[in-house]
């Protein structure tokens, strides 16, 4: 009897640990801004990829899909590539994670650029389309549910600046297609605020007038008295900047 027990209590301890492990190895985090891009090593078809490292000083998007040959995600990767000459003008590297194999990644990538989208004609898909079939780049980045192995929420964009440091992310479900518009736009924002140190209004777009940043009332009340041709307010705490032009087109501001 007393060895029944003891065996007993050593089962429960192993499998309370196994369970403490197996709970522990669910927990995948969502990596925080300001926080490193969390690195992988993968195939894709563009080759082997060590990311983020083999971008360098370069800004890049992880842009991650749950699976290949589905309509939403196939839309998205058909504008990403009609975009391509926009990414190369703000210096960004796009790369793509889904969680199916290489093989189908080569297909899917192939019957893409056989497709007349939006009557633009066929587009070449320039940036690699890395292969996550075991999950570990989806868990790496907090994408996988810590209750299911569902891929369905593997539609993550994590925006990376030239320190490898994540600067925004967007998630959005599996029937909504995303808005590359907006990570262009957000892009152009974070680099104009890094280059200008200023920030940026609600719906800002390159061109538009920027936010002299952090200004208690008396700092903005100097700012005001000294009539900067390129300063102005609406109020204290909301004091304008214009600047000449975007990133990629030789901002010429006057407080870089």
């Amino acid at each position: 009897m007393k060895k029944m027990f003891l065996f007993l209590i050593v089962l429960f301890s192993v499998t309370n640990l196994w369970s403490q492990e197996k709970k522990e190895d669910r927990n995948f985090r969502i990596p925080l801004l300001g926080e490193k891009a969390p690195s992988f090593t993968a195939e894709s078809t563009q080759g082997r990829i060590n990311f983020p490292d083999d971008y360098g000083r370069e800004w890049k998007v992880l842009f991650s899909h749950p699976q290949d040959f589905t309509p939403v995600c196939s839309s998205e990767i058909l504008e990403l590539a009609n975009l391509q000459h926009e990414f190369d003008r703000i210096k960004t590297q796009l790369v793509v994670i889904s969680t199916d194999a290489l093989d189908t990644h080569t297909e899917w990538k192939k019957a893409l650029e056989q497709i007349n989208f939006k009557d633009r004609g066929s587009e070449k898909i320039k940036f690699p389309l890395v292969s996550d079939a075991n999950l570990s780049v989806a868990k790496l980045y907090g994408m996988i549910h810590s209750q299911t192995n569902t891929t369905r929420d593997v539609r993550g964009v994590f925006i990376i600046d030239p320190n490898n440091v994540l600067r925004a992310m967007f998630f959005y479900p599996i029937t909504i297609g995303r808005n590359t518009d907006e990570i262009i736009r957000t892009l152009t924002a974070l680099q104009t605020s890094d280059d200008y140190h200023v920030s940026t209004p609600a719906d800002w777009r390159a061109g538009n007038d920027v936010f002299v940043p952090y200004l208690n009332e008396n700092e903005a009340k100097k700012m005001a008295e000294n009539k900067a041709s390129d300063v102005y307010q609406l109020t204290w705490f909301m004091t304008y900047k214009k600047l000449a032009k975007g990133p990629g087109e030789d901002l010429k501001g006057t407080d870089k």
